[in-house]
């Protein structure tokens, strides 16, 4: 599939006017160009989507406090609840930079969302970011009734780094005999800091996520190269990746991480977990944090409306949710 016309005019934009040098650029221009970029986002997304209740707080951490905003969409009780761990490489981003999206999240699938304000590189490196996204997990879990929220309707969710936070805090999850999420959301995750798939040159200039920047995270996050082998750093090497939740898997044509998040979903259906992986023809990395751009764009944010409203319905009904993936068979399943 071509890509679509809206999508080549924000290409041709960002890629005319919105050059950087990753040979000298530091953390902190970058997050001030990001901070700078909020400022299009009238026109990436709708304006403020109001909700009956959002709150910043912090809360404690194994390590450090750890900063949450929280999204209520509606005054009702016992709700599902979402933690969402945002992108950026694992070195930008914010709450306030992912504030709408968090706002639609919680308002297009009636839950809760908690956004986590986790630790940054390269002040914080690997696995900073994995201990704050896990203990904020396990604090969710344990405060759902002050939340208001539904324990047993727990999810994990995020987009390119945050994806591989998601699916990490659900590793460890399992590993610590820690919360039981239900099920997790991987928006174009990065799986793999070998940065060795095809795609990652294939796709690696001109389509806004580039291999140099890929690098250039990378190696802000790690100390060692050795960690790059790690599970909690690259979850599709990881020796066991048996009795996960089931994930939706989201990747897009033109993204350098869409063969890592393939290949991390055909490794979870191979362990005997439930998936189901949708390729967005013809979009780039980045698309879902720009949903009102694009018909194309928001078509992620429905798909996710739609299999959650599914599942979160089924996670209370036990078995009857087990014989409902079983019958969709769980084979990684492709979707425009």
């Amino acid at each position: 599939m071509s890509i679509p016309l809206k999508v080549k005019s924000l290409l041709w934009f960002h890629n005319t006017f919105n050059k950087l040098d990753f040979d000298t650029l530091t953390p902190k221009q970058f997050r001030k160009f990001s901070d700078a970029n909020r400022n299009m986002m009238g026109m990436l997304d709708d304006k403020q989507i109001p909700l009956a209740q959002v709150k910043d707080q912090v809360i404690p951490g194994s390590q450090i406090p750890i900063p949450i905003r929280i999204y209520r969409p509606c005054e009702a009780d016992n709700l599902p609840v979402i933690l969402y761990f945002h992108g950026g490489g694992f070195v930008i981003g914010s709450l306030d930079g992912y504030d709408n999206i968090c706002r639609r999240i919680a308002r297009d699938n009636e839950a809760i969302v908690v956004s986590v304000d986790y630790r940054l590189a390269p002040e914080w490196k690997y696995p900073a970011a994995t201990i704050d996204c896990y203990d904020a997990t396990v604090w969710v879990a344990a405060n759902c009734k002050e939340l208001g929220a539904d324990a047993s309707r727990l999810v994990v969710m995020g987009d390119s780094a945050g994806g591989n936070l998601a699916t990490v805090t659900a590793m460890k999850a399992r590993d610590l005999n820690g919360p039981e999420i239900c099920y997790q959301v991987l928006v174009y995750p990065c799986t793999d800091a070998r940065l060795i798939n095809k795609s990652i040159s294939r796709n690696g200039e001109g389509y806004l996520l580039t291999e140099q920047m890929l690098h250039w995270f990378v190696q802000h996050y790690v100390s060692e190269d050795e960690q790059k082998l790690e599970a909690y750093m690259s979850p599709v090497l990881a020796p066991d990746l048996s009795k996960l939740p089931p994930a939706l898997i989201q990747v897009a044509e033109f993204d350098p991480l869409i063969d890592e998040g393939i290949a991390y979903a055909q490794r979870l259906q191979e362990a005997g977990n439930h998936v189901r992986l949708s390729r967005y023809k013809g979009l780039v990395h980045a698309f879902f944090t720009m949903p009102k751009y694009s018909k194309h764009f928001l078509a992620a944010h429905k798909e996710i409306q739609k299999v959650l409203s599914t599942e979160l319905s089924l996670s209370v009904q036990g078995k009857k949710a087990i014989k409902h993936r079983k019958s969709q068979g769980a084979n990684p399943k492709q979707y425009v």
